[in-house]
């Protein structure tokens, strides 16, 4: 009986804790495309919410005093959808056909801080969880 209950425990446990860490960005790999960096984002969905859609807009500041900001997005805002689903993983990237690259390769990247966070459900709600960057 107390092997039972202890694993029952367990179990309560963990799905406790997987709808409690909320969601978590971590700096993804950086690539140079025609001379560019193209800075990528991995987000953890550690919710029990669906997530339809996440942008994080990231402010690189460049080695020579100048800002640039990135958008890293889930999916194309009006274009398909790319769920990411409890317990799964996804990339943000920026989508060089919808917006201005960065002009410089990626060593001229210094520094890097989020400016902006969107994060939306299937019904077009705010997530209920908190997001939580790493960028």
């Amino acid at each position: 009986m107390k092997a039972a209950f202890g694993a029952l425990s367990l179990v309560l446990l963990g799905t406790a804790a997987l709808a409690a860490n909320g969601i978590d960005v971590t700096r993804g790999s950086d690539a140079n495309v025609y001379g560019n960096c193209v800075p990528s984002l991995v987000v953890e969905n550690k919710t029990a919410e669906t997530i339809d859609y996440l942008q994080v807009d990231v402010v690189l500041a460049l080695r020579d005093g100048r800002q640039r900001t990135v958008e890293l997005k889930s999916a194309y805002r009006e274009g398909a959808p790319f769920p990411i689903p409890p317990g799964a993983s996804a990339t943000l990237r920026q989508h060089l056909d919808t917006s201005r690259a960065l002009g410089v390769p990626c060593g001229e990247v210094a520094e890097r801080r989020v400016s902006r966070t969107i994060c939306e459900t299937a019904h077009g709600t705010a997530c209920a969880s908190s997001v939580s960057v790493q960028p």
